[in-house]
């Protein structure tokens, strides 16, 4: 998969590249991955990406041109039009289930604004999505890009040596992930659940499987309307939800 990220500020994303697990990635050729300076194709000869509002208003827009010409430079190289990520807070929440559609894709774009936003009219022309990481307003896109291709890029077949790893994680199936421990088995006098320590794998699954539902209803009871549950399951934690719900 390669992901094309359109931004006045390169150095600012690169780092991802280069680091942990989508670094190892990116050197095994799993992934690819570029930053595109979107001041590059500005055709003002000061270099300048932005001009002031028509109708007045607070800060500065980004204009069109340089927009669509950095877009229309990598849809020509790639060779057809994929993808393409606005990251704004006026869009659907970004979550994990969006992030496995994406991963399934051979190129995408990601397009960060600043200031005040993008000129509208090159939104329409090549916007294919519109996408927020959440209720709150940041400086620029490029921190949710960032955001976006660290989640996505883990659900590309190849880029996690665990496998299992991309399929027992929080939220998979709206499931919170169940609790995690490690060595000593007795720490400040907190000790391993003893299940884990038993060996019988099946009894191991059903109390992570337990966990995961307890910790759901917990901690982001909004999620078990859509968990993946049997009936059985539902049925035994429906009061329990019930009442983690009462204020």
């Amino acid at each position: 998969m390669r992901f094309h990220i359109l931004t006045l500020f390169p150095e600012m994303v690169e780092q991802i590249f280069h680091t942990s697990i989508i670094g190892r990635a990116v050197q095994k050729g799993i992934l690819q991955a570029e930053a595109v300076n979107i001041r590059d194709y500005t055709t003002d000869r000061h270099n300048k990406v932005d001009d002031y509002p028509y109708g007045g208003g607070a800060g500065m827009v980004m204009q069109a041109q340089p927009v669509y010409d950095a877009w229309k430079a990598i849809v020509e190289k790639i060779g057809y039009q994929p993808k393409t990520v606005y990251l704004t807070p006026q869009a659907p929440v970004f979550c994990q289930a969006m992030a496995k559609q994406y991963a399934i894709e051979q190129d995408m774009i990601l397009l960060c604004g600043h200031y005040e936003g993008i000129d509208e009219r090159v939104l329409e022309e090549i916007v294919t999505d519109y996408v927020s990481i959440g209720d709150y307003v940041l400086t620029g896109g490029e921190l949710p890009a960032m955001v976006m291709v660290d989640a996505i890029a883990r659900m590309v077949p190849g880029v996690l040596s665990n496998e299992q790893s991309a399929s027992t994680e929080s939220l998979e199936g709206n499931l919170l992930e169940y609790p995690q421990y490690s060595r000593p088995e007795e720490w400040r006098g907190k000790k391993v659940p003893p299940v884990l320590l038993s060996g019988d794998h099946a009894k191991v699954d059903a109390w992570r499987r337990e966990q995961s539902i307890l910790r759901t209803i917990s901690r982001r009871p909004d999620l078990m309307e859509h968990a993946q549950l049997t009936e059985q399951e539902r049925g035994r934690h429906l009061g329990m939800q019930q009442g983690a719900d009462l204020p």
